[in-house]
């Protein structure tokens, strides 16, 4: 397989790397898992609304929703600056959470001026459950195919997906020091 390593220009005049060579095996491969990802992108980002709309809650606030899951809690500041909503349009989230019975505000026992967001055993995290758990068992069916190593170079090109992720949203966002990304 002859890999060459060429730099294209964007019309920025950043740099891109392009390791293969159009034509090759690696090239058709690398191009179908860059549809494969796009295309479990949309089906996420569809399960996501679909669920949201079973559980009775916008897609929105089943996103703010996760980040909390995912931490055990987070601070109403901390939520605006992942999801790069205000933290008036945080409040109204959160004030739809705490209603649904998802989350329950507390005062921060360091600084009492900060509110933490933390996870409610209410009816609406039932629902949540009753939603994604066959989700999570379908998965877990098929981990079952793939062996330990196998599951951990998974893991580990996750993780260097999530920081690409991660960047380009700081990217698009302004947050890496270049004016934000103009539609």
């Amino acid at each position: 397989m002859a890999e060459r390593e060429a730099v294209a220009m964007t019309e920025h005049g950043e740099h891109v790397q392009q390791v293969s060579e159009p034509g090759t095996e690696r090239h058709r491969l690398e191009g179908e898992f860059l549809l494969a990802m796009r295309r479990a992108g949309s089906i996420m980002q569809l399960l996501g609304q679909v669920s949201a709309d079973r559980i009775g809650i916008n897609a929105t606030d089943l996103n703010c929703l996760n980040l909390v899951a995912l931490t055990g809690h987070m601070t109403a500041g901390d939520l605006a600056k992942q999801t790069g909503l205000s933290t008036a349009s945080i409040t109204g989230v959160l004030d739809r959470l705490e209603e649904g019975g998802f989350v329950r505000r507390v005062r921060d026992p360091h600084d009492r001026r900060r509110v933490i967001a933390e996870l409610a055993d209410g009816p609406g995290l039932r629902e949540v459950g009753s939603t994604f758990g066959p989700v999570v068992k379908a998965w877990r069916a098929t981990a079952a195919d793939y062996s330990d190593d196998e599951l951990r170079l998974l893991l580990e090109f996750q993780g260097k997906l999530e920081e690409i992720m991660r960047s380009q949203l700081a990217r698009l966002r302004g947050d890496d020091g270049t004016p934000p990304a103009s539609g």
